[in-house]
């Protein structure tokens, strides 16, 4: 009869015992989220260049040519 325990409270922790312990497992594991983080910062940057292409193009080339007036004056 002891044994009979012993084998039932085996399969009882790969039924549900088991299952509700990878789940517990699953949500404390964090090695994918990072992942999904990544993406969607990455999605979010790309709106954003897309959104405001113009003015960043403009700044851009602001920036450039400041910084070739002051290299040429620099190098004269």
């Amino acid at each position: 009869m002891n044994r009979t325990r012993r084998m039932r409270s085996n399969k009882e922790m790969t039924g549900d015992a088991g299952r509700l312990k990878g789940l517990r497992t699953f949500l404390k594991e964090e090695e994918g989220m990072g992942t999904v983080e990544i993406i969607l910062i990455i999605v979010v940057l790309i709106g954003l260049v897309i959104i405001f292409k113009t003015q960043l193009r403009a700044l851009v080339e602001t920036v450039f040519e400041k910084i070739t007036k002051d290299s040429k004056t620099v190098m004269s």
